[in-house]
């Protein structure tokens, strides 16, 4: 079992299902909590929940480490910056205006965007592999959107919300571009907590606007701390985690195209949840989004030669 466990980490492209499904979930809890709590406040709140559940696990070891995460403060300031404070506290802003068409489709350009900004940034190079995929999968995700009548894309327009979407997405792109910088000596753990606290510094001035200048009021029920909590462990902890090591491994392009996931999962999360019919066009665009995905993370199995320092043959 446990030799199961490891060669998953290793090698994480099943992994890559995780991430998704809990971001469905965040989507949906995003969109049912907009209208009653403020957006700045729900970014800072899943934070905080996640901190405080890793910090007990990575305090000693983010101490001993202490001179390495101050001399890649750039990185980690970057890393907290735009995928920590920029992509929640924008795609909760933008969850309070935009139908939830558009955030679908606007969403899943993520996996455009990060072959574009790992290129740009010097990175990564992108595959031709790579492209297929991403091209196939996001001709899934437009005709859901569409709901199999290419005519009704035209009904789509770019608003303020929508801008606001794609500036979320942008800014998690290049986070993660940016992951693939990560010195090695920093223990992932430790990183990724040093990106949360680096995130919530950079949200506190929006936070104090909000409460202050705005006069907003965070509820206390227990279905919103409940989805708060849930956001927090699932949704951010356990969620950044798995993405952290899928980018390690399998790169920003192959991971981001399982972005496209996401739409997925909220489909079969409105189904059960919602009682939202499945049609013909989800049906169809669901195969695509698969398809997409399959071709960009499939690798064929090598054929492994066993030798003498092979911990295999001990």
């Amino acid at each position: 079992m446990r030799g199961s466990l490891r060669a998953l980490w290793a090698n994480p492209v099943w992994l890559l299902w995780v991430p998704p499904a809990f971001w469905a979930g965040n989507l949906v809890l995003g969109r049912a909590l907009g209208p009653v709590f403020p957006p700045v406040s729900l970014a800072v709140g899943r934070w905080v929940v996640a901190l405080a559940a890793l910090a007990p696990f990575v305090g000693m070891q983010a101490w001993r480490e202490r001179a390495l995460l101050a001399r890649h403060w750039r990185l980690i300031a970057a890393c907290g910056a735009f995928g920590i404070a920029g992509y929640n506290a924008l795609g909760y802003l933008a969850l309070q205006t935009v139908p939830a068409t558009s955030v679908a489709f606007l969403n899943s350009t993520l996996p455009l965007v990060v072959p574009l900004a790992a290129v740009v940034l010097g990175v990564e190079r992108i595959t031709w592999k790579a492209l297929v995929g991403i091209a196939i999968s996001f001709v899934g995700v437009t005709w859901i959107v569409a709901r199999g009548e290419l005519a009704s894309l035209l009904a789509l327009h770019l608003g303020g919300g929508e801008l606001l979407v794609l500036l979320a997405v942008s800014n998690y792109a290049v986070y993660s571009v940016l992951l693939r910088r990560k010195p090695a000596a920093i223990s992932p753990l430790v990183f990724l907590a040093a990106t949360m606290a680096a995130g919530l510094v950079v949200l506190m001035p929006f936070w104090a606007f909000e409460l202050v200048v705005r006069g907003a009021r965070i509820p206390t029920d227990a279905a919103s701390v409940g989805a708060v909590l849930y956001i927090g462990i699932f949704a951010s902890l356990f969620a950044f985690i798995l993405w952290g090591r899928c980018v390690a491994t399998l790169g920003a392009t192959v991971t981001g195209v399982s972005f496209h996931l996401v739409a997925l999962f909220t489909a079969l999360l409105a189904f059960v949840v919602l009682r939202e019919p499945v049609k013909s066009f989800h049906i169809a665009g669901i195969v695509l989004i698969l398809l997409g995905f399959f071709v960009t993370t499939f690798r064929p199995a090598r054929r492994r030669t066993t030798t003498a320092t092979d911990p295999a043959a001990s």
